[in-house]
């Protein structure tokens, strides 16, 4: 059965119909999913689903475009919370230089700061890197990141960017973009890595994968991630959903 390492099943998009999704997942093939926070009020919701449902594991954090809400009060509060046994992460964290704010020095130092409450707290990261490529591996090198483990999730660099985190012991996280006619460097990636250090993703409600590009993304879709890495790396469908469910395990540290 398949594991879903990344969801945003607490969004909006999902409003009418969750509570049906939700206990609808594991009938279709969905053994658990992880939902992550990416502010203070989605870490909120996160920790409200895993306590609904059992098979809803979760990541707190405040991803770098909502870092400015940040201060030593909330951090503690992540902190806290991080101690709720179906907590499995910290993140998403990381860098975002897409937009101009926030201002990238502030992105940093909450990065540093919350990769150091998952080394404290002794759980993996969620890493989200967009157009930072070189800030994000620099920091993570600098705060020796392979003692902390985790994923890069949504993974979207080439070769060399993948081969620096797969040498530091990270999964990297593949989802819809791999079905897209112009992913041509990340099946480059995927066809370079080894199955041990791939888990599959959805990042719903975005990034459907084709044929339901642009329609709301949900884990029922990872079939179709499932067979184009089936047809880039010549693995059976089955072995390819084994594979990437023990490394979800892995990664999350469950039993």
């Amino acid at each position: 059965m398949i594991f879903d390492t990344h969801t945003h099943y607490d969004d909006e998009a999902f409003d009418e119909d969750r509570e049906e999704l939700l206990a609808s997942l594991f009938q279709q093939g969905i053994e658990a999913v992880t939902n992550v926070g990416a502010s203070i009020k989605t870490s909120e919701n996160t920790l409200k689903l895993v306590d609904q449902y059992p098979k809803v594991y979760g990541a707190i954090g405040v991803h770098p475009n909502e870092v400015l809400e940040l201060n030593e009060e909330k951090l503690n509060w992540l902190k806290i919370q991080s101690s709720h046994e179906k907590i499995v992460a910290i993140g998403e964290i990381g860098l975002d230089y897409h937009w101009e704010e926030p201002d990238r020095e502030v992105q940093k130092t909450w990065f540093i700061r919350q990769l150091s409450l998952a080394r404290e707290e002794k759980l993996p990261v969620i890493i989200h890197s967009r157009d930072a490529a070189k800030d994000t591996l620099d920091i993570m090198k600098a705060e020796k990141s392979e003692e902390i483990g985790g994923v890069i999730h949504c993974f979207s660099y080439g070769k060399e960017m993948a081969r620096e985190y797969l040498n530091m012991g990270f999964y990297l996280g593949i989802g819809g973009v791999l079905t897209f006619k112009n992913a041509k460097k990340l099946k480059e990636v995927v066809e370079y890595m080894p199955m041990e250090q791939l888990v599959l993703e959805t990042d719903c409600p975005y990034l459907a994968p084709v044929p339901n590009r642009g329609k709301r993304n949900s884990s029922l879709n990872l079939p179709y991630v499932v067979q184009e890495i089936s047809a880039i790396k010549g693995i059976p469908e089955e072995e390819i959903i084994k594979i990437t469910s023990q490394n979800a395990r892995k990664l999350y540290r469950l039993k």
